[in-house]
Formats: structure tokens, C-alpha cells, sequence
């Protein structure tokens, strides 16, 4: 893959930046010379803080629900006349039985990760796409269970609905701002250890995270939406 280090002074709003996926994000990224807005959910302490005292000038910390419109609404407010190369969504979650079929599922639950995973991002990246310089790369963290040609075995059906409704609110998202040129990126990062991934996933963050944003990275400047994996390669929808 290209050598990213001439993006030395790029910004990034990650949004989802506390823990797992989205800190490790916000890590390497740091390593590599860009400016991380980074968002919590949480109150207190997180990850994300203790990368903010030892990187005080490359990270800045915000809070944001994505569950919750008028925090999105505040965050573009706080953040407008900033120039940002980059927005991801790496927010989500799942049901707290994996092993239940959609409708065995209660309607809570259904609703609970639906907003979190879907709605709550589409409502994420249409609320602060205006942050976003013209060209600008938008990208959301997917996952390759939210393929349905992929899908053989069955399993995990509400977060594997979850992520495929997402995929196809951001085709729409894509269809209709096509004149924009944008790119836009859903990436599908496999199954990697963390609270999310659980114990037994295959790979470790340490492992997978600088391939993931050197392949973001890479998707700068090239307009269109790709489901690509966390090496750049095409997921099936």
C-alpha cells in the first residue's frame, strides 16, 4: 500500500473513539501526524482521555450520543468553520443475545440496535457531512456479516440486519449526493477481539488496525462508494 506520511496535517472526526475499534483508530492515526476529533459517549475517563494527555495537540475530545439528534445537531454547531479531511462512524453495538433468531428477538432489543447501528449513523453522517471538505472522505464501520450474498450459514440475525440495512441507507446516501464526488467507504474489518468481537475472534486490534486505516487512508481522493475489507478488498454485498 502508499506511504500516507505526507498527511501530516489532516483531521479526522471519529466519531465512536472510546474504546476498541474507534481508540485504536485514533492511535495510529495520532502516530502517523493527523488530528483526531474523537467522540465519547461516556461520561469520565475513557481510552480516548489518556491519548488526549499524552497528545494534547493532536486530539480532541467531544461528546456525542448518535442515538440523540439534537447532539449531533450541537457537535456540527461546535465543530463549524473546522476543516475536516475525514468523518467515520465506527459507533454500534449489538444484541445482547447473539444466539437469537430476529423473531425470537424483543422488540426493545430489535430497536435498540437498529438505532444504534442504522439510523443512528445515517442520521451521524448526513448531520456532519457539512463538516467535511468538499472531497472529502466519509466512511462508516460495517461489517461483513451485513452482506447478504455472504450470508451461508445464518447467526447473529439482528446485528447481521442491522449492518445490512446500513450498507443500503449509505447506497442511497450515495446515489443522492453522486454529484458530490465523494468517497465513501464502508469498511467491513473481520472478526478482531474486542468488546464488541468478544475473546474468540480471530485477530487482534494490534494486527488489523494499521491495515484498516492504511486502506482508508488510500481511498482518499478516489469518488464513489466501495464495501471493501480492511486490506481493500471488494466485500459482495
Amino acid at each position: 500500500m502508499a506511504n500516507s506520511s505526507h498527511q501530516q496535517t489532516q483531521t479526522i472526526l471519529l466519531v465512536g473513539a472510546s474504546r476498541g475499534l474507534g481508540l485504536a483508530m485514533a492511535s495510529e492515526l495520532v502516530k502517523r501526524g493527523w488530528h483526531v476529533i474523537g467522540t465519547v459517549r461516556e461520561d469520565g475517563s475513557t481510552g480516548l482521555h489518556e491519548l488526549a494527555d499524552a497528545h494534547p495537540t493532536q486530539v480532541t475530545i467531544e461528546p456525542l450520543d448518535i442515538t440523540k439528534p439534537d447532539q449531533i445537531a450541537a457537535l456540527r454547531d461546535r465543530l463549524s468553520g473546522r476543516s475536516i479531511e475525514m468523518l467515520f462512524v465506527n459507533a454500534g453495538t449489538a444484541n445482547r443475545d447473539q444466539g437469537e433468531t430476529i423473531a425470537e428477538t424483543s422488540t426493545d432489543e430489535f430497536m435498540r440496535v437498529m438505532l444504534t447501528n442504522a439510523l443512528g449513523v445515517m442520521r451521524t453522517v448526513e448531520g456532519l457531512e457539512p463538516l467535511v471538505r468538499p472531497g472529502g472522505l466519509i466512511g462508516v464501520m460495517s461489517s461483513g456479516q451485513g452482506s447478504i450474498a455472504n450470508n451461508e450459514k445464518g447467526g447473529h440475525e439482528v446485528y447481521r440486519g442491522s449492518k445490512a440495512a446500513l450498507n443500503q441507507y449509505m447506497r442511497s446516501y450515495a446515489a443522492r449526493t453522486a454529484a458530490d464526488r465523494r468517497p465513501l467507504v464502508l469498511m467491513a474489518p473481520g472478526w478482531i477481539r474486542t468488546d464488541l468481537g468478544g475473546p474468540d475472534a480471530t485477530f487482534s486490534v494490534e494486527e488489523t488496525i494499521p491495515d484498516l486505516v492504511e486502506t482508508l487512508l488510500v481511498q482518499q481522493g478516489t469518488p464513489g462508494l466501495r464495501f471493501i475489507d480492511r486490506h481493500g478488498k471488494t466485500v459482495s454485498w
